[in-house]
């Protein structure tokens, strides 16, 4: 389960601009559609549109790992060499992503779906 990229967000400066873009270029609509993040179902892929991400770091799109344990993988990739940029984070509804850099100063995602009682 951890080595599939199931996100990639963008910043964006202008996200209703990047919405109409992607909407276009995607053939469908946003699934989520709010000030501080769009998302696009393409499959299963998800697309992220981030207004925020230049300001938190973001110099261009982030692929996301799914993994089913965030803080273990984030654990062993920093053991591995690799920098925390964002540490977990809880972004609404349980979803839990982190971001880490690699020796090149590349970003990477981690994120970790809600888990499920019952």
């Amino acid at each position: 389960m951890d080595r599939n990229i199931s996100l990639i967000v963008y910043p964006v400066k202008h996200i209703a601009r990047a919405k109409a873009f992607y909407e276009e270029l995607l053939g469908v609509e946003p699934y989520v559609d709010s000030p501080y993040y769009v998302g696009f179902r393409v499959g299963d892929m998800e697309i992220g549109l981030d207004p925020n991400g230049h300001c938190k770091g973001m110099a261009g799109p982030i692929g996301y790992f799914t993994t089913g344990d965030i803080a273990q993988r984030l654990r062993t990739l920093v053991e591995a060499g690799a920098q925390i940029q964002q540490d977990v984070t809880d972004v609404g509804g349980g979803m839990l992503i982190a971001w880490v850099r690699d020796a090149d100063g590349n970003l990477s995602g981690l994120r970790q779906a809600p888990r499920r009682i019952g």
